[in-house]
């Protein structure tokens, strides 16, 4: 588990108050929150942390914004079980409690620096991909291209549509989209995220690829990268697998001898090829 703050206790919740919401999809919201403490939360990219309302119960959640944007963090949450439809319920000033922050980060201060990066993202993949995009954007000299696959379902199910024209302005990126099934409204291209990988020319000697989505997409992306001549190492995948308690002790993340919430959900591809029923 990593923080960036080593005087912050992540396994004790903190009370922290609700400063936005905003409905993004029929099933995804949109929360921004503060810490009643003033601190911040302390996170990297690719971690998450557990949200408790009393008398309800707590969940992990993927932390969507990053810690170069220090006034509040963020999440996207989709209405599933009784925690978020609770969650779905708030108002700002509102309260909830955080711990955290929990799991392994994306490596954007190791080898992700200096290197062209890839985002590959399907659906509610991208809300903890968007806080690695945000701390590249943040820090765009120490980064080479960007570029960002994103699919979707349908052209109401995409995320943070708002954000895409300041993604596209950005200097030496990237952004390509595709929908499982168009509408009216809909004008680009159709199909699965796989369709979209042969649009982009790929530098396999420089590339880091980041991986985020539903898990039937992960075989099919892994194979087209692997074509292209990227080493297995230069693959990071998220596998946000059921995780429930954060630390390891309920198991409900299990994946043979991996437990995703300590030793993940950032890995690397050469370190679970192996591993029965990762991907």
């Amino acid at each position: 588990m990593q923080t960036c703050d080593p005087n912050v206790d992540i396994y004790l919740p903190s009370p922290a108050t609700v400063s936005e919401v905003k409905p993004m999809t029929a099933l995804e919201c949109f929360f921004s929150f503060r810490l009643d403490s003033g601190e911040e939360l302390g996170h990297m990219p690719g971690q998450f942390v557990e949200v408790s309302i009393p008398g309800v119960g707590e969940a992990p959640i993927s932390i969507a914004s990053s810690p170069t944007r220090k006034e509040s963090f963020e999440m996207v949450v989709r209405k599933v079980g009784n925690v978020s439809g609770a969650m779905h319920k708030l108002s700002a000033g509102d309260k909830v409690f955080i711990r955290g922050p929990f799991g392994k980060a994306l490596p954007v201060d190791d080898a992700m620096k200096g290197q062209d990066i890839l985002f590959i993202c399907g659906g509610i993949g991208l809300v903890p991909v968007r806080s690695a995009i945000q701390y590249v954007l943040d820090k765009r000299d120490d980064y080479g291209r960007v570029m960002i696959l994103f699919g979707a379902k349908t052209p109401r199910d995409r995320l943070f549509t708002d954000e895409f024209e300041q993604w596209r302005s950005a200097k030496n990126l990237t952004l390509l989209q595709t929908v499982d099934r168009r509408d009216e409204s809909w004008y680009g291209a159709e199909g699965v995220i796989t369709t979209l990988m042969p649009l982009v020319k790929l530098d396999e000697t420089r590339t880091v690829a980041v991986i985020c989505g539903p898990p039937i997409m992960y075989k099919f992306v892994i194979t087209e990268l692997l074509k292209v001549k990227l080493r297995e190492d230069q693959i990071y995948l998220s596998l946000e697998r059921h995780m429930k308690c954060g630390v390891g002790k309920c198991g409900h993340c299990q994946i043979n001898n991996i437990y995703v919430c300590q030793d993940g959900p950032v890995f690397k591809f050469s370190d679970v090829k192996d591993v029965e029923e990762a991907l």
